[in-house]
């Protein structure tokens, strides 16, 4: 008697086991069927792609390249460069002068310019090249060449990045060209001995863009 009670007291535990197993089981299922599905992603918002550009303070300039989006406006979308004139050209709009605007204030005049063709354009400036800041570097460096200015750069700076003089470079007579906003040209003297010496300090001046650094 004491068996057959034995059993059937196993036969009992293994069948609430049983009904347990499947109650989970369902509630489950249950629960992934009446969740509430996770919201859809937002559209993301084009950002710009070259570091340290920010929209609303970046200048645009001359030959730089950019992205204008047109929401739902897929025909007037287009990626651009600007001209040495400072101009770019879109669909219907024609011919609109970027340079001299940053991203933001672009956005506004080709928005108020759109409003003839879309009812409340919503248009996003995006700088995807930067181009208009370099600088150019000549003569006796490893590595002579145009660079791109998105950051503070002296001319030590400048030249670290150019690999360094070569042998025969006169350090001592090193130069930057400058072109100032009435055109004319005026030469910096940069004396890299003196410099290093902590000597002239004054003379390893932070780069401008268009800046040619010339290493005799």
């Amino acid at each position: 008697m004491q068996v057959e009670k034995r059993g059937f007291e196993l036969c009992v535990i293994r069948s609430w086991v049983v009904v347990a197993c499947v109650a989970v089981v369902c509630t489950l299922a249950v629960a992934q069927d009446t969740a509430t599905p996770p919201p859809p992603a937002a559209a993301s918002k084009p950002a710009d792609v070259v570091t340290g550009v920010r929209p609303d303070a970046y200048v645009i300039g001359a030959e730089d390249v950019i992205t204008v989006y047109v929401w739902k406006e897929p025909d007037m979308s287009k990626t651009v460069p600007v001209r040495p004139d400072g101009m770019i050209s879109l669909p219907l709009v024609g011919e609109v002068k970027a340079a001299g605007n940053t991203p933001v204030q672009l956005q506004g005049v080709l928005a108020e310019t759109m409003k003839k063709y879309v009812s409340d354009p919503q248009v996003t400036v995006v700088v995807e090249k930067v181009a208009s800041l370099n600088f150019n570097i000549v003569g006796e460096v490893a590595k002579p060449g145009y660079y791109p200015l998105t950051r503070r750069l002296t001319v030590l700076d400048a030249i670290s990045l150019a690999g360094g003089f070569k042998d025969f470079a006169k350090t001592k007579k090193v130069y930057v060209l400058r072109t100032n906003a009435n055109g004319t040209q005026e030469r910096l003297p940069f004396n890299y001995k003196d410099v290093i010496a902590g000597k002239n300090p004054q003379q390893n001046i932070e780069l401008q863009p268009k800046d040619t650094i010339v290493v005799p």
